[in-house]
């Protein structure tokens, strides 16, 4: 088998579609947690807490020195922190809700009564059924 034919198995195989999928669609409930938490959720309590903008919060170390150009600012963004956990926290809790509501989907298909299932015959049963099939295709006298 080639090297060419082994990848279009690898790559048709389901799983591997369900991830790419899976992948994408989480990159991009990513992009809209991002916004959600930076244009949506920080602002308001960025008012409650005296007009702060979390986005520019930041604890700086070197301040930047514009005489000379070779000494540049550094500084810890701890706003972006508390945005960054702020995004993690709603990613967290809207896949823990996601879990939550497969688990019970699954608990709820678990406890359905299955279709009942006649037993099979008995070998006397069976038996009998072939003579009973015999004697039908038999012509008559």
């Amino acid at each position: 088998m080639g090297l060419v034919s082994e990848f279009k198995e690898f790559i048709a195989r389901g799983n591997v579609i369900d991830l790419a999928v899976g992948v994408i669609i989480g990159a991009s409930f990513g992009k809209i947690v991002t916004s959600l938490v930076e244009q949506v959720v920080m602002p308001p309590i960025g008012l409650l807490l005296g007009r702060v903008d979390f986005s520019n919060l930041e604890w700086v170390l070197v301040p930047e020195n514009p005489a000379t150009e070779e000494i540049e600012k550094v500084a810890i963004q701890y706003g972006a922190f508390i945005n960054t956990v702020i995004q993690f926290m709603i990613v967290a809790f809207v896949i823990f809700l996601m879990v939550k509501l497969v688990n019970k989907l699954r608990r709820e298909q678990a406890a359905a009564p299955a279709p009942e299932v006649p037993p099979a015959p008995t070998a006397t049963e069976a038996l009998l059924a072939e003579i009973r099939d015999e004697l039908k295709a038999r012509p008559k006298a």
